[in-house]
């Protein structure tokens, strides 16, 4: 589970933010009837879902890309060149891309809480950290500073967890993560931190002929069909088919003699096909990806996902979840996460129905807001004591009450001038 998250210096993210998942005390009745919306850890109360609004370039993409960058840093710093430079851009004005770029996590996994977090330029890593918390108090793993000296212990400290650190430490360039270095190197605390990465944070929806969606679908088949049935789709049965094709490789090749030189190849590939059938005639099928709507696609897409997610009590990250999706559809997923035991979703929307009180926490509100030096903030509804539950939070906000929407000089003077000259 993600506790809390913070990020500053990422293409329109310029100071902090940060994304707290830890619940508000909030001993409304309203709330208390949103039960499901939160799951208890500890002495903690967590949310399971957090919802990003704001206008169109406020920044909420960016703060799915930064999280989705962290969590692929970690995956695959070990694997980047000594000339590699970091796929990000920090904030352009105010002379921040001479400044470096921050990532913090706050996770528990396997009961276990850890404080992760890592800063660097597009070049090279300058700091990193990684504590625990055994028996509720912070202790040191790793501490990581670049700029302290010129060897690496001058660079590193390390608590007593990791077996031979400075072996790990020695191998580990300015352009690899520590961390990532260390679940190579098979060190037992990285390769759990590696394990949370790899298989709990997932970055997004599955994409059609994903090579997932045949394992997905062999272990999920019926709960999707009965999800798509609650959905009031009228599909009844799904069915893969697979095959082996031929799939041809040319490569170009310089030879010693500075001539290139062509080589064919030919390799057999799996494919994997999926057919829908249809209640008005179970007898056609139809090829899924070819035939079907974009909204069924996207259903499916992520349903397959949220099962999984839900059932492994994963965290998943979605960058505008109504996309194609009816609002009604948007709540349902909301739902699948809500009775969940302990699965999270960090979203962005534009979807309004939402902004309900009966259906949101105000803590799970947050609003992304483009600041007069082109800078994003984000900040909840929980912000706004004076905001009572009993209130609109729909009207309110799209009449501009949380800023976090566009200000249209739409008068029809200007209207008439685009569209006439």
């Amino acid at each position: 589970m993600v506790l809390e998250i913070r990020l500053s210096n990422f293409f329109s993210i310029k100071e902090e933010i940060v994304l707290d998942l830890r619940a508000a005390n909030i001993q409304s009745k309203q709330s208390k009837e949103l039960g499901d919306n939160i799951f208890e850890y500890e002495d903690m109360k967590i949310l399971k879902t957090v919802a990003l609004y704001g206008a169109n370039a406020s920044g909420k993409s960016n703060i799915i890309k930064a999280i989705r960058f962290c969590v692929m840093m970690v995956l695959n710093s070990h694997l980047h060149n000594v000339d590699a430079n970091f796929n990000f851009i920090p904030f352009k004005f105010d002379s921040y891309s001479e400044k470096s770029s921050k990532f913090f996590l706050r996770f528990v996994h396997k009961n276990i809480e850890y404080e992760y977090s890592f800063e660097l330029t597009r070049e090279e890593i300058v700091k990193e950290t990684l504590y625990y918390f055994p028996k509720g108090r912070i202790k040191k793993i790793f501490v990581r500073d670049e700029l302290l000296g010129s060897t690496k212990k001058d660079k590193y400290s390390f608590g007593n967890q990791i077996n031979r650190p400075f072996d790990v430490a020695e191998s580990t360039s300015t352009k690899t993560l520590f961390i990532s270095r260390a679940s190579q190197m098979d060190r037992e605390v990285a390769k759990e931190i590696f394990t949370f990465f790899n298989e709990y944070f997932i970055l997004g929806l599955l994409l059609p002929h994903n090579i997932k969606i045949d394992y997905f679908f062999s272990n999920f088949k019926n709960e999707l069909l009965e999800a798509l049935q609650i959905a009031d789709s009228d599909i009844i049965d799904l069915t893969i088919e697979k095959d082996f094709v031929p799939v041809a490789k040319v490569d170009l090749k310089q030879g010693d003699d500075k001539k290139v030189y062509t080589s064919y190849s030919e390799n057999i590939e799996e494919t994997v096909t999926i057919f829908s059938f249809h209640k008005k005639d179970v007898s056609k099928k139809f090829d899924f990806f070819q035939e079907e709507s974009a909204g069924t696609i996207k259903l499916f897409l992520a349903l397959l996902t949220i099962l999984d997610v839900a059932k492994q009590n994963k965290i998943l990250l979605i960058d505008e979840l109504e996309g194609n999706l009816h609002p009604y559809i948007v709540e349902f997923i909301l739902k699948l996460f809500h009775k969940s035991k302990a699965a999270q979703l960090i979203y962005t929307t534009h979807n309004t129905n939402l902004l309900d009180l009966k259906k949101l926490r105000k803590d799970q509100i947050n609003f992304c807001n483009k600041k007069e030096d082109g800078s994003t903030e984000v900040y909840s509804l929980y912000d706004y004591s004076d905001f009572r539950e009993t209130m609109d939070v729909e009207k309110a906000y799209l009449q501009g009450r949380f800023d976090a929407v566009p200000y249209l000089n739409d008068s029809d003077d200007n209207i008439k001038r685009l569209v006439n000259g």
